[in-house]
């Protein structure tokens, strides 16, 4: 459990579309090539830390001619952004997909400062 030392605590929010590899017979959308992807996510302003990131699907549009895989995550959180990866193998195809995402964490206080 992260604890929070002060009472400015931020919440960030946002959706993104990954890709929308149907219109252009893309990786994803045919099934062949790279089947991963990576998309950095910038806050609306910095945290004072990394704060803790989660990321869902909010829309995701996949072929009914194979199977569902998707592997979906967040890394490289810092206290300004951070990456989506995605990711799906063997016979599954992904037409698109839209990810929304959420950061909470501890924002900075006005006497904060930063000496060196």
């Amino acid at each position: 459990m992260r604890r929070l030392r002060n009472h400015l605590i931020g919440i960030d929010q946002g959706e993104v579309i990954l890709f929308s590899d149907f219109q252009s017979d893309g990786e994803m959308w045919v099934g062949e090539g790279d089947r991963r992807t990576r998309t950095y996510v910038s806050f609306s302003e910095p945290f004072r830390g990394p704060p803790a990131v989660s990321v869902g699907p909010t829309m995701w549009d996949i072929s009914n001619s194979g199977n569902a895989r998707m592997d979906l995550g967040a890394e490289d959180v810092t206290d300004e952004g951070f990456a989506i990866l995605f990711q799906t193998w063997g016979d599954t195809r992904i037409a698109r997909i839209r990810v929304g995402w959420q950061a909470i964490g501890e924002l900075r206080h006005v006497d904060d400062w930063d000496l060196y």
